[in-house]
């Protein structure tokens, strides 16, 4: 074996699945209007901002693919406006920038070459 090795790491189940297990310790069904304001509970939670955040950068991908799915719109809009939440999503902040074409070829030239 000549040089370095290189990791590649890969979550084959994605980050959605995070979410699903503390949806399921907490018993609440995925995305099933339950009448609270938040994912599990009545607090804010990891659950409600793991979510936000792959709603948001499967919105930079494609901006409609959300069109036909109100409870994620509304559970989008609801958590982004989270004073908080809302002041880390403007610019500036310590939010990393959307990933550009250079970083999508590079990730599809270490999985597919």
């Amino acid at each position: 074996m000549s040089g370095k090795p290189k990791l590649h790491y890969f979550n084959g189940r994605g980050r959605m699945e995070t979410i699903r297990w503390l949806l399921a310790a907490a018993g609440v069904e995925v995305l099933k209007d339950h009448g609270k304001d938040f994912l599990v509970g009545n607090q804010l939670s990891r659950a409600d901002v793991q979510l936000l955040e792959i709603l948001l950068m499967a919105e930079e991908f494609k901006p409609d693919i959300f069109d036909k799915f109100p409870l994620l719109q509304s559970f989008k809009a609801r958590i982004s406006n989270i004073p908080t939440i809302k002041k880390f999503l403007q610019p500036g902040s310590q939010r990393k920038p959307p990933s550009d074409e250079d970083v999508v070829d590079k990730v599809m030239k270490i999985f597919y070459s």
